[in-house]
């Protein structure tokens, strides 16, 4: 989504940073193996809490890498006629960044080029509406053991939580209020402060916006706390994502839900290898495409990049294939261009799909590549690069993610853009994956079949559509 970037984001600390062993894979150690005795039972699941703390630490770290990253790029290229219709290819990676649609002719401040962005050890990440309604989420979660939220709690955490615009301390560059929402999220505020619930407010007609980007970034968290149970997670992610989306947006976001639970309990064994993890994150996307509805654009753009992926077409034929048979031809009942929206619908939640699908396929296996891809290939791009860098950090854990980009920081800002929160919004990265992991105790707890070892590390439960044991259902 869009940041004006100001004098907060100057004085940030971010750092730039290109490792001169980024430009290929390391092999990678992977999140830490479960002990030896938190093994699932044939057909179940098995989770160390111990272990899954430190793929939620990836999960926060792998999502500010991508989230800043993709910020240098974000809205310089969305097609139609001048500049913004000349797409990035691969090529441009490492070159000089171009001005965004409201750059006014000025490149981003956070990168003189197209490079990682990321915060070395004694810096701070900071917050952005790729991860701020998340950390509301996961705190009133945290806060009330209550996983499954209601319509007045959310509601209420966003009262809370955010900014208006009659109370920003922030200003953007032109000296205007800012409270960091935009699109259907700042739709949605507005409805919450006239008294409306979730999930009217992302419903039309009171939310125009309904189909826009923005459940798809603020919504991922919720298929981490269901590791391999994306039905589960399907249900805790259900009224969050509705609080700003319906239809096709709606089903989009639960679309990355699905893939984050999936992602969570691959074994360490095959995410340290990378052709092995290819083959599954694809596998993890195949799925959660079965629950789109085939009539439905998502569907159909689901198929059509993943056809040309399976041709072999470069991904930049690809993208550009993208943006005339949808922004232009309007194919497969995408008609957010006769609506005649600012920038062709740049926030929309369709195309900015089908562009995170070209980074993930053609990246697989391998998170800098799918980042790249996700920073040159346009549009809203700091939303796919924060998500594949949330999914991949997940699966990766911290160490191997500083393998790649080196030491980095593990604090974090959330009031960067929020208010209200402990600690005057300062939080250690390890912090917000422990209150990840108390969350999803609550989660497992009231699933049926579920137990905990009596040391309290492992959890071992079912599958999704696995019969329950007798002697467990009954308890």
């Amino acid at each position: 989504m869009r940041l004006f970037v100001s004098c907060l984001v100057l004085s940030a600390g971010l750092h730039l940073s290109a490792p001169a062993h980024a430009a290929a894979e390391p092999p990678s150690n992977a999140a830490a193996a479960p002990p030896a005795e938190c093994r699932a039972a044939p057909g179940g699941l098995a989770v160390s809490r111990r272990a899954y703390a430190q793929r939620l630490h990836g999960f926060w770290l792998g999502l500010s890498i991508g989230n800043w990253t993709g910020l240098v790029t974000e809205m310089d290229k969305i097609g139609g006629p001048g500049p913004a219709g000349r797409f990035y290819t691969r090529a441009d990676w490492g070159k000089p960044d171009q001005p965004s649609i409201w750059g006014q002719g000025v490149p981003s401040d956070l990168s003189p080029t197209i490079d990682w962005v990321v915060r070395r050890p004694g810096e701070v990440w900071g917050s952005d509406d790729d991860s701020d309604i998340e950390l509301i989420y996961l705190h009133l979660m945290h806060q009330s053991g209550q996983p499954l939220l209601s319509a007045e709690q959310i509601r209420q955490g966003w009262l809370r939580h955010i900014y208006s615009d009659a109370d920003t301390p922030h200003r953007t560059a032109d000296g205007k209020p800012e409270n960091y929402l935009w699109v259907s999220n700042q739709q949605a505020f507005d409805l919450m402060q006239q008294g409306w619930l979730p999930p009217l407010t992302g419903m039309p007609p009171q939310n125009p916006h309904y189909d826009m980007i923005d459940a798809q970034l603020t919504t991922e968290l919720f298929g981490t706390l269901a590791p391999g149970r994306p039905d589960v997670a399907a249900r805790l992610a259900d009224l969050p994502i509705r609080t700003t989306a319906a239809a096709e947006a709606a089903d989009i976001a639960q679309f990355y839900v699905a893939l984050h639970a999936g992602a969570a309990v691959l074994p360490a064994g095959e995410v340290a290898d990378a052709a092995r993890l290819r083959t599954r994150v694809l596998a993890l996307a195949d799925e959660a495409r079965r629950a789109l509805p085939s009539n439905q654009y998502p569907a159909r753009m689901y198929d059509f990049v993943r056809a040309r992926h399976r041709a072999g077409q470069p991904w930049e034929q690809v993208r550009d294939a993208l943006y005339r048979r949808y922004q232009v031809e309007q194919r497969d009942g995408y008609e957010v261009t006769r609506r005649r929206l600012y920038c062709n619908g740049c926030f929309a939640a369709g195309i900015n799909f089908a562009a995170s699908l070209v980074s993930l396929f053609y990246g697989a296996g391998d998170m800098q590549q799918t980042l790249k891809i996700a920073v040159l290939a346009g549009w809203d791009s700091d939303n796919p690069a924060a998500t594949w860098g949330g999914l991949y950090g997940l699966m990766l854990g911290p160490a191997a993610i500083e393998q790649r980009f080196g030491a980095l920081s593990d604090r974090f800002n959330l009031h960067r853009t929020r208010r209200g929160f402990p600690n005057d919004g300062q939080f250690r990265l390890q912090t917000l994956a422990q209150m990840g992991v108390d969350v999803m105790d609550r989660v497992l707890v009231d699933l049926p079949g579920a137990e905990r070892s009596a040391d309290g590390d492992c959890w071992r439960y079912p599958m999704a559509g696995a019969p329950v044991p007798a002697a467990t259902a009954a308890n």
